[in-house]
């Protein structure tokens, strides 16, 4: 099978549910366009972004409502906490239904629900609806991810997740940014009330998307590099799974070793990451003398130029190095995380303003470098009968060890009266999650191939 990128085979194939078949350039990177990673790209971003609008506006949330730096960690916490209760129920609706509209049906509930947080007259009040909106925005993740996966071949899956985690992660300093700008401005309360029009109008977008044939991407990947053994024209009906089905089918999923240690390398991060981010406006407050308004800026700006460089950077290289190395994604990212974590020290070590930025700018770029290769090296080994199951329980790790850190930083903080102790705290995960990460390496090949 010849193919170039002057001249790329075309072949008519079903790739839309209920549609009929239509032809396509198989020698492309993205055979059905780049607009699809690009919606859900949009989701990501504005999920981010609302719930990141604490993070930024807090110091001002805290002087008005009057609480400490524990119960500040526990709203994150809380809100994950109900995201992960969800999580499993949304992997099976990922799995036998309509991913588009489930997807869009979500952003638009969150979006609504937004209202409630700028509006809350009591901490009480603003704390249960910020718990309700942890419970909704993460459900669109499973049916996103198991979209990206079939809209896209495995040779360029790097690069339609990083579009996804590059948004996901550049969400949360733009949410800190605009949190503490308009905060600071015009109050924090209409810094939720400005996102509110904002997240239904993509919720809209949502419904431009189609349904793909689950397994599509795979098929493309099959398609694009033949082997000796062509590809049956009659393929068996998949059976979809029934609810009752999801818990053996988490057992399955975690006895494969490699996606076993990326889930706990990617805990290990989240569990880091989550109490850097949220903490890292008031950080730069207490400790560089800034204003509430200019420190959410400062860490917005670093965050996001971090995100951006490390994603885009990191996913190519993923997807060069992949057809030559079987577990480079894996190798690279592992190594992405042991030099973030040592970014990391090295930001709260230094007592300087200029190296903490350019560090936390670097810890930024790897961890996101990461986490596009982590996301893509998944879907690689789950089969795709699986990935919105899968998805979920990673979604559902990411929850729960999230959730951990900002209470933690919090909490530790209030006890030892420094929030540079707090910090310190967090090496070890996001060190550790790079071990976990490479460990994996000697598995994931062989895994690969069984999916």
């Amino acid at each position: 099978m010849r193919d170039t990128e002057s001249q790329p085979l075309e072949i008519e194939m079903s790739v839309y549910a209920g549609r009929p078949p239509r032809r396509i350039r198989l020698g492309r990177a993205a055979p059905l366009g780049w607009w699809p990673a690009v919606v859900i790209a949009l989701v990501s971003l504005i999920d981010k972004i609302e719930s990141s609008l604490v993070a930024g506006a807090l110091p001002l949330i805290q002087e008005e409502f009057g609480f400490g730096d524990t119960w500040a960690g526990a709203i994150s916490t809380a809100a994950l906490a109900a995201s992960a209760i969800l999580l499993l129920p949304a992997g099976y609706l990922a799995d036998t239904g309509r991913r588009t509209g489930l997807m869009a049906a979500v952003v638009g509930s969150w979006a609504l629900l937004t209202l409630g947080s700028g509006l809350a007259p009591t901490f009480a009040i603003f704390f249960g609806v910020r718990v309700l909106l942890g419970g909704a925005s993460q459900l669109y993740s499973p049916p996103a991810a198991s979209l990206i996966a079939d809209y896209y071949p495995s040779a360029s899956r790097a690069r339609a997740f990083g579009f996804e985690r590059m948004a996901y992660f550049a969400g949360t300093p733009i949410g800190v940014a605009l949190g503490g700008a308009v905060g600071a401005a015009y109050g924090w309360r209409n810094a939720f009330l400005f996102i509110v029009v904002p997240g239904l109008l993509v919720a809209i977008v949502c419904l431009t998307l189609r349904e793909p044939v689950r397994g599509l991407g795979d098929r493309f990947g099959r398609l694009q590099n033949p082997t000796a053994e062509e590809e049956p024209t009659v393929s068996a009906p998949v059976m979809k799974p029934r609810m009752r089905d999801v818990l053996p089918q988490m057992r399955q999923i975690i006895t494969i070793r490699s996606v076993r240690l990326i889930f706990v390398g990617m805990g290990l991060l989240f569990f880091g990451i989550s109490g850097l981010m949220w903490w890292l406006t008031t950080f730069m407050q207490r400790f560089s003398g800034l204003e509430a308004g200019t420190a959410a800026g400062l860490a917005g700006g670093v965050g996001l130029l971090g995100i951006i460089v490390g994603t885009l950077a990191g996913s190519r290289i993923g997807d060069r190095g992949q057809a030559r190395r079987p577990a480079w994604r894996v190798t690279l990212s592992g190594v992405s995380l042991l030099a973030g974590a040592a970014s990391f020290g090295l930001a709260i070590g230094v007592p300087v303003l200029g190296v903490r930025i350019g560090m936390f700018l670097f810890t930024n770029a790897f961890f996101c470098a990461a986490m596009a290769n982590l996301t893509a090296a998944l879907a690689d080994v789950l089969a795709p009968e699986r990935r919105g199951v899968g998805f979920a329980v990673l979604q559902f790790t990411l929850a729960l060890s999230g959730a951990v850190g900002p209470l933690l930083v919090g909490a530790v903080s209030d006890l030892f009266g420094s929030l540079l102790y707090a910090f310190a705290v967090l090496l070890v995960p996001t060190a550790a999650s790079g071990l976990a990460v490479l460990r994996a390496r000697s598995s994931y090949e062989a895994e690969v191939v069984r999916a």
